[in-house]
């Protein structure tokens, strides 16, 4: 009977991880909790706290360009017709700040996370355990959506943990609420620019 239950539990996390996958919403078993989560189309996580919205932008870079301003905590996707979608964010902690301009090399959907040694060496000294590879998922601290910058170990991604955008917390990575990164990441191109600003 337990093996039946067992199977029972496999399908459904099976078929409710297929829903997310393809619609960015449905259910899984939280093993921690020992409870089934549903979480909707904006993927596990729920709201940024801090509304994107269409601006005004008279500056001189180029429609498809990211602008990514570390001390205001926000990310500007330029559009066409002096306009930007403005989108809050969460940055580097203290030691982790860094600037430059880069490209857009890659994109990815539900990615997979492999923590860097060092930080698995860091985070041990601290009492955390970091898994050597996470799979993709509404547990994955990289969120939804991806988009690597450069040949850096850092990302634009999102994130298990809306309550963070607007503060300082990363190790260096560009986080945004799941919903927000869906949404840039639909209108970014493999080769935009990124500019990091301190």
């Amino acid at each position: 009977m337990r093996k039946l239950v067992l199977a029972v539990l496999g399908l459904c996390f099976a078929i409710a991880s297929g829903q997310a996958l393809a619609f960015g919403g449905g259910t899984y078993f939280d093993l921690q909790k020992r409870e089934w989560v549903t979480y909707g189309p904006g993927g596990y996580g729920g709201k940024s706290p801090v509304h994107r919205k269409r601006i005004r932008y008279n500056g001189p870079e180029q429609p498809g360009t990211i602008i990514i301003d570390t001390k205001e905590r926000r990310l500007y996707h330029i559009l066409d017709n002096g306009r930007a979608m403005k989108y809050g964010i969460g940055v580097g902690r203290e030691g982790f700040q860094w600037s430059g301009v880069h490209r857009i090399t890659r994109k990815a959907e539900w990615p997979g996370w492999t923590p860097p040694p060092e930080m698995r060496v860091r985070e041990r000294r601290n009492g955390r355990i970091l898994p050597a590879h996470m799979p993709g998922g509404p547990n994955n601290p990289l969120g939804a959506r991806a988009l690597y910058i450069g040949n850096t170990l850092y990302r634009i991604h999102g994130t298990n943990q809306p309550w963070t955008i607007g503060s300082a917390v990363s190790s260096g990575c560009i986080r945004l609420a799941n919903e927000d990164v869906i949404h840039l990441y639909k209108s970014v191109d493999v080769g935009a620019k990124v500019i990091v600003k301190r």
